[in-house]
């Protein structure tokens, strides 16, 4: 396993990140035991959660993830101090989450408190931002005009923004968190939080992590150049474009407990003819040259210059080894330009 720094933070995090979504809803105690123990054996010491996984987010597995992580931690304490434990507050709209409101300084505090709770530990390596208080272009809604930009009130934001960093800071002083970041963001608001952060000697951002795959590659190249020159480390969540990237949803199949088949439709968006068909075609560059087609996603992913960690995740043991088993892949430049030619012609199917 190889090992990156956590931007500008003295963290090494390995260039697999665990993530665990599923844990709560597809996934019971003992198989995300199973999954991070065999994660952990591979050398991966990073895992991501978040305050509102199991994902499909609902009321009943509100913070479940997290207590999960919990109880593994509850059980193998020795092993704390070698895991960066990365989790994230959510950001407005989900009613049963602090009925929905903005992210403010207070709100941090009290989520923080929660978190450690049901983390069963001290503090939290990384502490995330999941998505802005003002509407972003994520989650399908990066094409041009589909955010108005110009109706936010820039001043608003940024003394909002302020806010959440006096709460991260008093965070950072209690020694209940040590480093901060973000998701689901941009450029400007990533440039934004390092302004006020240095203007007011408040805590830095050290990470972002956003949706980054063959089939979503929009990041590239502005917000990873951005993050390569302010030293923050860039994350990529769902390489595998949530699942699709495996083949096993072609042509509208829907296996029985897969993702696809129990989530949300609000999170189907990424399933359009024109994702069908240049996963068609990765399948076949995956054949030609004798791996799978999600190690080639994973794989791609990993080779980007400026990425850091990828967080991948699983609903089963097979299924997570095979993705580890991708960051030992190293393509080509045959395989390079096979994948090349592809994105060209399919550079953002969603």
């Amino acid at each position: 396993m190889h090992y990156s720094k956590l931007g500008s933070s003295d963290l090494l995090v390995s260039r697999v990140c665990l993530g665990s979504m599923t844990w709560g809803m597809q996934n019971d105690q003992w198989q995300a035991d199973e999954q991070i123990d065999a994660a952990l054996a591979q050398g991966i010491n990073f895992i991501d959660t978040a305050e509102m996984y199991a994902v499909p987010p609902t009321p009943e597995t509100y913070g479940a993830t997290e207590t999960i992580i919990g109880n593994w931690l509850a059980k193998n304490q020795q092993k704390r101090s070698k895991i960066v434990i990365a989790t994230k507050i959510a950001g407005p709209g989900l009613p049963w989450v602090r009925n929905g409101g903005p992210i403010t300084g207070k709100a941090v505090e009290a989520a923080v408190d929660a978190s450690l709770a049901r983390l069963q530990t001290d503090y939290i390596d990384l502490y995330q931002l999941h998505w802005p208080n003002r509407t972003s272009s994520h989650f399908g809604k990066h094409w041009p005009n589909q955010v108005q930009f110009s109706d936010a009130d820039t001043q608003e934001n940024i003394a909002s923004m302020l806010d959440i960093l006096q709460g991260l800071d008093r965070c950072v002083r209690a020694g209940k968190i040590r480093h901060c970041g973000l998701s689901d963001d941009s450029p400007w608001g990533l440039n934004t939080f390092l302004r006020l952060s240095e203007q007011y000697d408040l805590p830095a951002m050290v990470s972002i992590q956003n949706e980054f795959n063959l089939l979503h590659s929009k990041d590239w190249p502005h917000l990873i150049e951005n993050c390569i020159h302010e030293k923050v480390a860039y994350l990529p969540w769902s390489p595998l474009a949530a699942g699709v990237l495996s083949g096993k949803y072609i042509d509208g199949a829907r296996p029985h407990g897969s993702r696809w088949s129990i989530s949300n439709q609000a999170s189907l968006f990424r399933d359009t003819p024109m994702t069908n068909d240049a996963v068609k075609q990765y399948m076949h560059v995956a054949q030609k040259h004798n791996v799978t087609v999600a190690q080639l996603a994973l794989a791609w992913c990993n080779q980007i210059d400026g990425v850091t960690s990828t967080i991948i995740g699983a609903t089963n043991l097979k299924q997570l080894e095979e993705n580890i088993d991708a960051f030992d892949l190293v393509l080509n430049e045959e395989m390079i330009q096979d994948v090349t030619s592809v994105l060209k012609q399919f550079p953002s199917t969603f």
